[in-house]
């Protein structure tokens, strides 16, 4: 891999005439889409900006699912090519002290005000889609076919990609052959990490309401106490990855939330948990769900109450990368970030909706990570803010160019004029 020290920019990156006035502009999109963060399913700002950027580049554009944004780039004959980014931020209050900081305030739901952030870096994923449908509009002979550029709302929510498929994407675009994706996390700027086959968990949340008798705290006879119901129920359910599923498999099981009660002398009428459960393989998740919904209701059964009540808050789909497809992928992303720099590693536990936009025309879809941390800082052994965090802030260079070139070896690994984007730098 070659490299130019004025932009950072390799040889892949150059073949488009990338130079400092594209790394800028990248730059100065990066920085508005931090500083503009909107919820799920919120985005509407948001997607008027993308919009108006893909119009500008000619793309044809159009809205789909609320808040998501398509943009189809076509270039004579030739492949389809759907590449997919998130827009959604996340309910933080920022404390990077960046001077783009985000002091962006939305409402949840329920009516409640709070903070927004774009604390897991979807606003850099927005700024390299974009980044990259202008290096191929303005560049049509290095590559043909069609690509589809799918900005997705509600990714936090599991909420955006069956928003949009719902809403008619497939019946408006032309249906891809493979659909890539990218995300950014805390690991070493300028590296790749994939994996073939299973990428990450499938999740399910829930929201479990216990039932129970209130009564005076003196008069615990007359009452069904929920709390300790529900202490039960939580302690019990931990016993199902334990001793129900099978050792070699995965799966996690986590109650995040309980709320019950108003004052220490009454005991309440109810009281509520969530808990989210994260599994690799379709059997071991329905394995999980069916042993949880027996143990609350056998729990409950024991304590005299009713059977408490359960609220599905999210689901999030099988993110699986197809192995033939996600071996093109690793040998574009090696032929153009250098082979040291993309490694192959199990999958994470982390989820994402991006499979259900290729599970739904039954096609492929690829997906890995970009790291945004220096390396002489993971070196050093520091603690490093992660995804989530109110201190989530990427290096911006190298983590945007590593993006966008890892975007575009991807796409031109189908679309580009050799067999594999590296042919091209």
């Amino acid at each position: 891999m070659t490299t130019t020290a004025s932009t950072g920019t390799n040889a892949l990156l150059e073949t488009f005439g990338y130079g400092a006035a594209d790394q800028q502009k990248l730059h100065e999109t990066y920085r508005y889409l931090h500083t503009h963060p909107e919820l799920s399913m919120q985005e509407t700002e948001t997607a008027a900006f993308l919009a108006g950027r893909l119009e500008e580049l000619g793309l044809e554009v159009f809205t789909c699912g609320g808040t998501g944004v398509v943009g189809i780039l076509r270039n004579g004959e030739g492949p389809v090519v759907g590449y997919r980014a998130d827009t959604d931020g996340l309910p933080i209050r920022e404390n990077t002290g960046l001077e783009y900081a985000s002091t962006a305030t939305g409402t949840l739901e329920d009516g409640t005000a709070v903070p927004v952030m774009h604390g897991c870096g979807h606003d850099t994923h927005m700024s390299v889609a974009l980044a990259a449908a202008e290096l191929l509009a303005r560049t049509p002979g290095a590559w043909a076919g069609t690509v589809v550029f799918i900005f997705q709302p509600g990714e936090e929510t599991a909420a955006g990609a069956r928003a949009m498929v719902e809403d008619g994407l497939w019946d408006r675009a032309p249906k891809p052959e493979v659909i890539y994706g990218q995300h950014v996390w805390p690991g070493v700027a300028g590296g790749i990490e994939i994996s073939s086959g299973t990428a990450m968990a499938m999740a399910d949340s829930w929201r479990v309401t216990v039932l129970g008798k209130q009564a005076h705290g003196s008069q615990p006879e007359k009452s069904i106490d929920p709390i300790v119901l529900g202490a039960h129920m939580i302690v019990r359910i931990q016993t199902i990855l334990g001793r129900e599923v099978p050792a070699r498999e995965s799966a996690v099981i986590t109650v995040g939330t309980f709320h019950g009660g108003l004052k220490e002398n009454i005991i309440p009428g109810s009281a509520e948990f969530t808990l989210n459960v994260r599994s690799f393989e379709p059997a071991v998740r329905e394995q999980v769900l069916g042993a949880l919904r027996r143990i609350l209701a056998a729990e409950a059964a024991a304590s005299g109450a009713p059977e408490p009540l359960i609220e599905e808050i999210s689901s999030f789909p099988r993110c699986y990368n197809e192995p033939d497809a996600a071996a093109g992928v690793i040998d574009a992303l090696r032929g153009s970030l250098g082979g040291e720099n993309v490694r192959v590693v199990p999958p994470v536990m982390g989820s994402e909706d991006f499979g259900l936009l290729a599970d739904a025309i039954g096609v492929p879809s690829v997906y890995w990570m970009f790291g945004s941390t220096r390396a002489d800082r993971l070196e050093a052994g520091e603690d490093v803010a992660g995804n989530h965090s109110p201190e989530f802030a990427p290096e911006v260079e190298p983590t945007l160019g590593t993006g966008l070139t890892a975007a575009l070896a991807a796409i031109l690994g189908r679309t580009g004029a050799g067999a594999g984007a590296g042919e091209l730098s």
